[in-house]
């Protein structure tokens, strides 16, 4: 059974073959009995992202647990929205703790992040200069999404960066990437990138 539980940079959930880099949640169920998705979207402001492999425990992907959701990268999972957890990846959460503005413990994170992340129901974008964003961040031309990286974008698609166009930096972009997750970029956090990106 085919789920609905990949993560787009706009944040939704989606069906998709390839099951990405990094799996994560949103805090709780979304699912039913019959492994489908429910109405809502997340079970609470705590959305993470984490390793596919973890002290060699096993799942049933959307069993009785949470239901598990999956990133092409760490970059997909930040402009969603999603931090890293800190129990798979402690290393990387303390280090992206530490850079975040204003707040370094998990629930005062994870709050903030709520606030950028949506606008209701719907994924909030922020207007913002190309010029001035970090490696990472993930911007959309309609509902075309790009990463930046050093002197292109890379076109984001559910399987990997299929295309790379040169940055116009003097131009205003819709950025999908939370700005506290931007702010932690420019800090110089190292995201993980799909290996479509080199």
């Amino acid at each position: 059974m085919t789920l609905q539980n990949r993560v787009t940079p706009f944040g939704d959930l989606t069906i998709a073959p390839v099951r990405g880099l990094l799996m994560g949640n949103r805090g709780g169920r979304l699912h039913d009995a019959r492994r489908k998705l429910g109405a809502r979207r997340w079970a609470s402001k705590q959305w993470i992202c984490c390793k596919l492999d973890f002290n060699n425990r096993h799942r049933k992907v959307w069993g009785d647990s949470y239901s598990e959701l999956f990133f092409l990268d760490e970059v997909t999972a930040f402009a969603a929205g999603h931090r890293p957890c800190f129990e798979c990846r402690r290393k990387d959460a303390i280090a992206f703790a530490a850079m975040f503005p204003g707040a370094h413990k998990a629930s005062a994170m994870d709050a903030v992040l709520h606030g950028e992340r949506l606008a209701g129901k719907a994924k909030r974008r922020h207007r913002r200069a190309l010029g001035a964003l970090p490696d990472g961040a993930m911007i959309a031309f309609g509902e075309e999404v790009f990463a930046v990286r050093g002197k292109h974008l890379l076109r984001w698609t559910p399987d990997g960066y299929d295309e790379k166009r040169p940055r116009r930096n003097r131009i205003d972009v819709d950025v999908l990437t939370p700005p506290s997750i931007v702010a932690v970029l420019k800090m110089g956090y190292q995201p993980l990138w799909h290996s479509s990106a080199a």
